[in-house]
């Protein structure tokens, strides 16, 4: 399954020590947080800690009670019988199983036991040695990154994608409790723009009384969540950033809350009836402004737009200039253009059809481009023949200076012209473009330029299919005149479309 799925909405509850080294305590734990989980629409994860602590301690250290670390794990040790056995009321219980290993033998520890997903801790994002161990298992991975530098992260980006692993970003804070004023909870976004197509996920170390941070985490995008979870009795304390079974089932309440608020995650939203009804109420409808001849066109110059409308007709947001509409039956002055009277002719499948030849060269010429692109398809002859005349042209600037992309399909033309004002030159990124300058015909390729100065004629065309770029000053309208006077006389030869450079990566709709 892609990253996307696999870790979509996926909830982890970590462990920890929380057991406190108690087989009977961890086990009550895991079985009530299943209860309070039961009856939320998520993925479910239980995570334990892996640590191999007869070589992971220094010998000089082990029994130390006045080292933080070394007397917590020392004091919390469970045996791999009693690991094992908490992994099997995991699978029981039906969560996914997740083990953080601090150390290479407890990744092997992980392999026998067979856990789903290797989470690697915050504090061994670049302990490099366990990392070289852990890509070679099958597992995907969850990297935690509190107090990472980026340059770090992007590091260990490289390094899991260079081996084609799955895996995931989670953001968190080190500091337990976390409080708000350092939830730093805009590194989701951060991570998010930098590590494109990386699920990214939240651990939330903050109190467990805290249901913002949640709720802000999933608005921002936030697909895995995780949160330690434990059981407080009279000889097992719970630390203040661990929540109870109760707590946990209010914070899953806020999550789902935060994700009906947030609506899908998956593309726009679908719309109510109600919804539907009342915009409709307030949209204008199109009239005929006079009398409409059979077979003419139906456009802003026959037709005015007003409330209200009516059931079946006709309305100003229907008048898109991807759309044709065609009288078939005259329609009186003054009256609603309803859509039993109109042929449509829907040209949006054609330019679907354009921008998916378009998009496998871009994707070939690994050209850089903007994230907002504003295509002009230039169709001289009409958009039918678009393949064989015309162009589509990237318009990434236009100042006092100018620049294009222009993009060329197979064996596609666009006819001699020239400029007045405009003073061009062609820099050659991808393939090869013959250039008719003059009447003198050259072909040239990657890396070369060629000045167009004003009031020369020119004309292009590839028989591969080819990206260049025009550098030029200001473009002006109406500065193109073309030797065929027939295209002059085409005032739709431009179709103008705006995409987001995601497009490459998507179905073009």
């Amino acid at each position: 399954m892609d990253n996307k799925h696999f870790f979509q909405s996926l909830f982890i509850f970590e462990l920890a020590n929380n057991h406190e080294g108690d087989l009977v305590h961890g086990l009550r734990i895991i079985r009530e947080i299943r209860e309070a989980c039961k009856n939320f629409p998520f993925q479910f994860a239980f995570k334990l800690q892996y640590r191999d602590l007869d070589t992971f301690i220094h010998p000089a250290y082990k029994g130390r009670q006045d080292i933080k670390y070394v007397k917590r794990f020392s004091d919390t040790r469970l045996s791999e019988e009693n690991l094992k056995l908490l992994y099997d009321e995991i699978k029981k219980m039906g969560f996914i199983s997740i083990c953080t290993p601090f150390d290479e033998r407890s990744v092997d520890l992980i392999e026998k036991h067979d856990f789903d997903i290797i989470k690697i801790g915050s504090c061994s994002l670049t302990d490099w040695p366990l990392l070289e161990r852990v890509i070679k298992t099958n597992k995907p991975i969850i990297a935690s990154t509190a107090g990472v530098p980026l340059d770090d992260i992007d590091k260990v980006v490289l390094f899991f994608e260079h081996r084609e692993k799955q895996f995931a970003l989670m953001h968190c804070v080190g500091e337990y409790p976390t409080s708000n004023e350092y939830l730093r909870l805009n590194q989701i976004d951060l991570l998010k723009k930098r590590y494109l197509g990386v699920p990214v996920g939240y651990s939330a170390h903050e109190e467990p009384h805290n249901l913002e941070g949640i709720k802000i985490a999933i608005a921002k995008g936030a697909v895995i969540f995780e949160k330690h979870v434990g059981i407080k009795t009279d000889t097992h304390p719970l630390n203040a950033y661990s929540a109870t079974p109760e707590q946990i089932q209010k914070w899953l309440q806020g999550a789902q809350d935060a994700f009906q608020m947030c609506g899908g995650l998956e593309g726009k939203r679908e719309f109510s009836d109600k919804e539907k009804s009342d915009l409709r109420g307030l949209q204008r409808g199109v009239f005929s402004k006079r009398a409409i001849k059979e077979g003419e066109k139906i456009s802003i110059s026959n037709t005015f737009l007003a409330i209200p409308n009516i059931d079946a007709q006709m309305v100003a947001n229907d008048m898109s200039k991807y759309t044709e509409f065609i009288a078939k039956e005259d329609i009186p002055e003054n009256q609603p253009v309803m859509f039993n009277q109109v042929i449509v002719k829907d040209l949006r499948a054609r330019l679907i059809q354009i921008m998916n030849k378009i998009k496998p060269l871009l994707v070939r010429a690994k050209v850089s481009l903007p994230n907002k692109l504003e295509f002009e398809l230039s169709h001289h002859y009409g958009i039918e023949t678009f393949e064989q005349w015309g162009a589509a042209i990237i318009n990434c600037v236009n100042r006092e200076y100018c620049k294009k992309l222009i993009i060329l399909l197979p064996n596609q033309r666009h006819p001699i012209h020239y400029h007045i004002k405009k003073e061009e030159t062609f820099n050659i990124l991808f393939g090869e473009v013959t250039i008719d300058l003059d009447g003198t015909v050259k072909k040239y390729k990657p890396g070369e330029m060629v000045i167009i100065e004003r009031g020369k004629k020119h004309g292009f065309n590839s028989n591969s299919g080819a990206i260049f770029e025009e550098i030029s000053t200001t473009h002006l309208l109406e500065d193109s005149f073309y030797d065929d006077g027939e295209i002059e006389k085409n005032k739709d030869r431009k179709t103008f479309l705006t995409y987001w450079s995601d497009w490459l990566t998507k179905p073009i709709h």
